[in-house]
């Protein structure tokens, strides 16, 4: 049976008691710098993203289940959705990197961690913004139940203004469902109609977004286990964004960079044994980016059970040498469902 903490002792809790540090200490471990490198080269940004989102998802679960042990000790966390990761400079694996937590935000069982990654040594920056919902569950047999969480105490206008932008981003995201139903705008409209006119053209030479979908197929083993019998979260969003680069990669003339997860879901725990199929499409190109849808279904060998367990949205951008923004191709949808993942990405788009 779990114990909760006194009123008392919850009450003195601030978003500052949850802050937690964890860092990739490239610069001195040479081993664990090379298992993060992206090309075996000198380049601008020379590390692997997916494997920094498998950090993430770790720091974040880290995060909230130190305040969740707080209240119930045997209880675990999952990761309901990725909110949002803006890149705000490139990384590499030359240069320490900092990862600092803290939750700013306290919902009945949700939390909404920050995470704020930051390189260290000659001309340190800020790295990315990085925002995760997390989910307090019990331990029991099967799924587990959500557990309800005291709130945080804000003594600091910094840690208000926090939970004020938390509050804000989940309203926005409610917002963008509710505008994802809506049927598109007399200018949305007429934009469409005007990219399939063009298709009819018999000098057409422009890229139909069919063309640039990548399909592959894993089992999910033991070694990708994190709690009992489920797999990773961290691994699977990896293995996602990197179909994904993959697929931005085939339309861009020239480098392609992360610039921003706009948002993941996790619908779905992937249990050892399921067949999963991960698919990226690429669904709106702007001036200089590249936006790339990435599911993946999960198939049940118990009893072939089908369902979405992650939806993912890149962006990324295509780069010079000299990480200069470059333009991209402009591609076409075709079918029913390739305009609606176009006009869904349309209205969030970064140029």
């Amino acid at each position: 049976m779990t114990k909760t903490t006194p009123q008392k002792d919850i009450e003195q809790i601030t978003p500052h008691d949850t802050r937690y540090l964890f860092v990739l200490p490239f610069s001195t471990d040479h081993a664990l710098a090379r298992r993060f490198l992206a090309r075996d080269c000198q380049i601008v940004g020379n590390i692997r993203f997916g494997k920094l989102l498998e950090t993430l998802d770790k720091v974040a679960e880290n995060t909230a289940l130190a305040y969740v042990n707080r209240f119930y000790p045997d209880a675990r966390v999952v990761t309901a959705a990725i909110d949002s990761i803006v890149v705000r400079s490139l990384a590499d694996t030359d240069h320490d990197l900092v990862f600092s937590a803290q939750i700013n935000h306290v919902g009945k069982s949700s939390m909404e961690v920050g995470i704020r990654i930051e390189c260290l040594g000659v001309g340190s920056h800020h790295v990315a913004s990085c925002y995760f919902t997390m989910v307090a569950r019990s331990s029991d047999s099967g799924e587990g139940k959500s557990l309800t969480l005291p709130p945080l105490h804000y003594k600091q206008k910094l840690e208000e203004k926090r939970h004020s932008k938390a509050e804000q981003r989940r309203q926005e995201y409610r917002d963008s469902l509710a505008k994802a139903e809506e049927m598109p705008s007399l200018d949305e409209y007429l934009f469409l109609k005007k990219l399939h006119k063009e298709q009819e053209s018999a000098e057409f030479k422009g890229i139909r977004a069919s063309e640039l979908v990548l399909e592959s197929t894993v089992r999910a083993y033991p070694e990708q286990e994190n709690v009992p019998k489920t797999v990773f979260g961290g691994h699977l969003i990896r293995k996602a964004y990197e179909l994904a680069a993959l697929s931005a990669e085939i339309v861009a003339p020239d480098r392609v960079v992360p610039c921003q997860v706009n948002r993941i879901n996790f619908n779905q725990p992937v249990l050892l044994g399921d067949q999963l199929k991960f698919t990226a499409r690429v669904v709106y190109t702007g001036r200089t980016t590249i936006t790339v849808q990435s599911d993946i279904e999960r198939f049940s060998r118990k009893d072939g059970a089908k369902a979405l367990s992650n939806s993912c949205l890149f962006t990324f951008s295509n780069v010079g040498n000299g990480i200069e923004p470059k333009p991209v191709p402009f591609i076409y949808p075709v079918t029913y469902a390739e305009d609606a993942r176009f006009l869904n990405a349309y209205r969030q788009r970064v140029d």
